[in-house]
């Protein structure tokens, strides 16, 4: 009988011990989440998008499994009574300089296999008729749902199998023994013969602490860079503006999304996110610095040639951090009309975005197995879509070989 240990209480920890519940029914699988309750970090501080796939290079694995994620998320939704929309999204060119990227993104989007449909700017206005554009996409796969409810679905899943969920335990070290490794914690130790490590913000830094990983293929290859990114809501009387999800281009010069408009699964209108250098791997706004955090940043080669390349963009993106009104201005070239007024700020989510030596951000999902133990040490956007798919990978590289 295989012990299995999951480090973290997210989407990706949560549907790796599901997904382990179903493959090995005799294992014991424990699930370790230093929080209070599940989903407090990336999980439950997104905007519920269920992604379709169209951004990643055909081939990868976000590609791959976001498309299968996607399919996989809507069912388990559905038949848990989890909360779920399939409400389309446009991609929208604002000007003939997005026309280029439009058009990557079309043919990519159909290389991968995703439903997408070129469209006129009057098209565009059937779908979201107080939109801007010169072109636009249609993608009819994208949906809302909740993703902290999907957890607490499938804690309730893994528990009635018989799996073990511990709140409030963090993790604090790993002691390798010939017959396994025990995991040293706040409430005590367990005994593993597989650790999996799904700790998001604290990923780099648990495959640090395992034994079994050699520094030169983790620590000093991969860091996990923190990137806040900041929320509004549109005033309740201005969410007639959008009707389902409105996108831009992606900017090639910044490895984000950029600004977006989402309704939500309550009608609200959720706008953002931007992305800025936390100060604190949890660091949820300006006033949160931990020092040890901005230290082992610093310290990292990778982050100063990466700072280089993007110190443009960069610059702009705390610039709009700093200012509502660039915020709002940002929004507006795809809803024109949107003013700083009609901003109420919300919720902050912080990316556990895995950083290279050579200063590039990791671009696809990460995962290794070193020794008898699994990292995930990149698994950003659209990891919440993937989920049920990257837990069914994870189980696959984690069950011990024949």
């Amino acid at each position: 009988m295989t012990r299995y240990v999951v480090v973290g209480g997210g989407i990706i920890g949560l549907a790796t011990a599901f997904a382990l519940c179903g493959a090995d029914p005799g294992a014991t699988v424990t699930v370790l989440e230093k929080e209070a309750d599940l989903a407090q970090h990336q999980t439950g501080r997104n905007s519920g998008v269920i992604h379709s796939g169209i951004y990643y290079p055909p081939g990868s694995a976000k590609a791959t499994m976001c498309r299968a994620g996607a399919t996989s998320m809507i069912s388990f939704a559905e038949t848990h009574g989890v909360p779920v929309q399939v409400t389309g999204k446009l991609i929208v060119a604002t000007s003939a300089d997005d026309l280029p990227g439009l058009d990557k993104l079309y043919y990519r989007g159909l290389a991968n296999r995703v439903p997408v449909t070129r469209i006129s700017p009057e098209q565009a206005r059937q779908y979201e008729p107080f939109v801007t554009c010169v072109g636009a996409l249609r993608v009819a796969s994208t949906g809302v749902t909740d993703y902290a409810a999907v957890c607490r679905a499938l804690a309730t899943e893994i528990r009635a199998a018989g799996a073990d969920v511990r709140l409030s335990t963090a993790v604090t070290g790993f002691d390798h023994r010939q017959d396994g490794t025990v995991v040293e914690s706040t409430a005590g130790p367990f005994h593993a013969d597989v650790v999996i490590n799904c700790a998001g913000l604290q990923a780099d830094l648990l495959a640090d602490a395992d034994p079994a990983t050699d520094p030169a293929d983790v620590g000093n290859a991969w860091r996990i860079i923190p990137f806040r990114g900041e929320y509004y809501e549109l005033r309740p009387e201005r969410t007639y503006l959008v009707k389902s999800l409105i996108y831009p281009v992606p900017d090639p010069a910044f490895p984000f999304l950029g600004v977006h408009l989402t309704r939500m699964l309550d009608g609200s209108v959720l706008v953002g996110p931007n992305a800025v250098l936390a100060l604190a791997r949890e660091g949820y706004d300006w006033r949160t610095i931990r020092p040890a955090d901005i230290g082992d940043l610093v310290r990292f080669a990778g982050f100063w040639r990466m700072a280089r390349r993007n110190l443009r963009p960069g610059l702009m993106e705390v610039s709009r951090s700093l200012s509502r009104k660039r915020f709002a201005a940002g929004l507006a070239r795809l809803v024109p009309g949107i003013t700083a007024d009609d901003l109420i700020p919300s919720k902050a989510g912080v990316r556990a975005q895995a950083l290279s030596r050579d200063g590039d951000l990791v671009d696809d999902f990460l995962i290794l197995r070193r020794g008898r133990n699994v990292h995930v040490l990149n698994a950003p956007s659209p990891a919440a879509t993937s989920s049920l798919e990257i837990g069914k990978h994870i189980a696959s590289l984690a069950r011990p070989q024949p």
